[in-house]
């Protein structure tokens, strides 16, 4: 069986062996004690699966609303049901009354693009908060150390144009244009459409994680 369809069938426990060894340390930032925890699309709790969803729409719902993508919860619900995601939830130990519990998260799949095996990042969204402390740049250096133990060839992911934040903090972790990424595309009266997204990508091949402080903030 090809790895990435035998990694997927992997049983959650047996997934967090392989690859995840070593890699769910609780991360610490302003005294909080912040619990990683691995879940997938199947396992994950409707109350997490909400919080996620809430995460997405307070960070990202007006970018991709003004996207050739469009924003529709109800479609975002269904990808984030997709079986073979994995989801790193970022968990708050105690959370104050009427507050999330899950204060960021990264969804992660393991697939094929453009004939490469990659480990895709769906989704990296954190609280305001916990922003801006490496907590970010440590979930993604999780899901590249996940692709190197499993052997695909790169990282990938979407980002928005407009969102030029989030470009230069995946400039910084070595992301760049992909081949695959849609360059401009010209209509019929002459018109150029500029691509509303860009995706990019990370060379997987040799290389470990760069293993930073558990402690952030």
């Amino acid at each position: 069986m090809p790895r990435i369809e035998e990694a997927n069938n992997l049983t959650l426990p047996a997934y967090r062996t392989k690859f995840l060894s070593g890699l769910l340390d609780p991360i610490t930032s302003k005294g909080i004690s912040y619990h990683l925890k691995l879940e997938s699309s199947s396992t994950l709790a409707e109350r997490d699966f909400n919080e996620c969803l809430n995460l997405i729409t307070s960070s990202s719902a007006n970018d991709y609303a003004s996207s050739s993508i469009g924003w529709s919860p109800k479609k975002k619900r269904k990808e984030m049901e997709l079986p073979d995601l994995r989801y790193i939830l970022l968990i708050h130990p105690n959370p104050p009354p009427a507050a999330d519990r899950v204060q960021g998260f990264l969804s992660l799949m393991l697939t094929y693009e453009d004939g490469h095996e990659v480990v895709y990042c769906y989704e990296l969204h954190l609280a305001p908060a916990l922003q801006r402390l490496g907590i970010g740049k440590h979930l993604m250096g999780v899901m590249e150390q996940v692709g190197r133990n499993v052997g695909v060839d790169k990282s990938m992911l979407t980002v928005f144009v407009k969102n030029q934040a989030a470009s230069t903090f995946y400039k910084k972790l070595d992301y760049n244009k992909d081949d695959y990424s849609p360059g401009p595309r010209k209509l019929r009266n002459g018109t150029v459409k500029m691509p509303t997204y860009t995706i990019l990508s990370k060379s997987l091949q040799g290389g470990p994680m760069d293993h930073e402080t558990k402690r952030h903030g």
